[in-house]
């Protein structure tokens, strides 16, 4: 049936969107994901001014380190905000999207090059499809997110709306575990020597969490701020357990 104005005239149909933000922290989250994927490629190695027992004289890390933290204070929040049912939406979404774009880098990387455009080389040898990186980032991020999402949940059942804290850091210290040593096995065991493994495993499990402990207080704002917005949220007194979702 179609709508008509007040004058008369018919006016064009659009869907009705919620005043809430889901949508804005999923974007957020599967741009977070794509971009720390991408930088994910090169790896870094950071000068130790002494030599460290297992570590040893360098820091190995790569360049997803600066924002694929942050995908788990969203996955926090996601989970928090809108609980286990729609936090596994986005999880979804973003593994579907990083998949999309490790297929995509493959096929271009198939394509012949323009003539006179001299980068193909570097192209392929930076986002070609590399089948072990690939395999070992989405089983990686599958399971840590999955992980971080589902303990979030299960102690908010227990505590409800009290200590916040507890849960955003025991998410996460499950969710890094898993997430981290997985990647690191998949794609490095038999690469890297016994103890750059295990100093790439451990300086990145410790520094993920680190920035979730430095970041609890803009979590902390971000999901008080989200919580007021979403007029679907279920209040304190609701029954517990309940997935508002």
């Amino acid at each position: 049936m179609t709508a008509l104005d007040r004058s008369g005239t018919a006016t064009p149909h659009y869907a009705r969107g919620g005043r809430g933000n889901y949508d804005l922290v999923v974007a957020a989250f599967c741009g977070l994901l794509l971009i720390s994927n991408v930088g994910a490629t090169k790896a870094i190695a950071f000068s130790l001014p002494v030599t460290l027992p297992v570590l040893g004289d360098h820091i190995i890390t790569d360049g997803g380190a600066f924002l694929f933290p942050l995908t788990y204070v969203l996955g926090d929040v996601l989970a928090e905000v809108y609980g286990l049912r729609r936090a596994r939406r986005a999880i979804l979404m973003g593994f579907a999207l990083a998949a999309l774009a490790a297929v995509t880098f493959w096929v271009v990387s198939l394509t012949p090059p323009a003539p006179g455009w001299p980068n193909q080389d570097a192209w392929t040898a930076v986002l070609g499809f590399v089948p072990r990186i690939v395999l070992a980032s989405l089983c990686g991020y599958l399971a840590g997110q999955f992980l971080n999402a589902y303990v979030l949940v299960k102690i908010k059942e227990r505590t409800r709306e009290r200590t916040l804290w507890a849960r955003l850091v025991g998410s996460t210290v499950v969710g890094e575990f898993a997430d981290t040593a997985l990647f690191c096995t998949i794609a490095f065991a038999g690469i890297l020597s016994t103890r750059d493994l295990m100093g790439y495993t451990i300086v990145g499990y410790l520094y993920k969490v680190l920035v979730e402990v430095v970041c609890l207080p803009l979590t902390y704002v971000a999901i008080r701020a989200i919580k007021r917005r979403e007029p679907g949220y279920a209040s304190t007194d609701a029954p517990q357990g309940r997935d508002p979702a």
